[in-house]
């Protein structure tokens, strides 16, 4: 499914993703082609798309919510990019969009790097010495493949902690009633209302 997104709602989401201290994931804003859905128009500014609807003589649909400041996109698009553009001299929405595609080209390879990890993302031996933001990237995935949803930046630092910063602290409580600990040196995720997995000491 093709949809009308343009450079400058990728800039708001960028901005939407720095404001809102959601990680790079976030800040790297929407891809061209993510199945099922395709943004053919993202490297075009909305001024372009409103002039060839108009010389067509088409009248595109408009989402009524775009015109209601109730929104913070809808405020981010009428007074924070026009006042940006205003003390940066223009030019901004093209920066942003240029950040999102050198951002997600680098999350690009660190989950290739992540996918292709020798160790056992259980252990907590085996994640220790490598780079926080690998880390993390390895046990999104693990997290993911065990059923754990809508995985935010906050969860992920907080699981991590559990190898990176362990003092012996309790549980971490994530999306889907699920919950991650570490017992001998390893890393579970469970739910509360199932029998508690014990790991194999080694």
């Amino acid at each position: 499914m093709l949809l009308g997104h343009t450079k400058d709602d990728q800039a708001e989401t960028v901005l939407l993703g720095l404001g809102r201290g959601s990680g790079a994931r976030s800040i790297a804003g929407m891809r061209p082609y993510d199945p099922p859905w395709g943004r053919p128009l993202l490297a075009v500014a909305r001024e372009t798309t409103n002039a060839a609807c108009a010389e067509l003589g088409l009248t595109p649909w408009v989402d009524p919510h775009n015109s209601d400041p109730a929104f913070t996109r809808v405020r981010l698009r009428r007074e924070v990019l026009p006042l940006l553009e205003d003390v940066l001299q223009h030019g901004v929405a093209d920066a942003l969009a240029r950040t999102a595609a050198q951002l997600r080209e680098d999350c690009d390879a660190l989950d290739e790097i992540a996918r292709r990890f020798a160790g056992d993302p259980r252990a907590a031996d085996d994640l220790h010495d490598h780079p926080p933001a690998l880390r993390r990237r390895v046990l999104r995935l693990w997290l993911l493949d065990a059923g754990v949803p809508e995985l935010s930046d906050s969860h992920l630092r907080r699981v991590d902690a559990l190898v990176g910063e362990w003092r012996g602290q309790g549980g971490v409580w994530l999306p889907g009633g699920f919950v991650a600990r570490r017992v001998h040196g390893r890393l579970v995720v469970e739910r509360p209302d199932e029998p508690p997995v014990e790991p194999v000491q080694s």
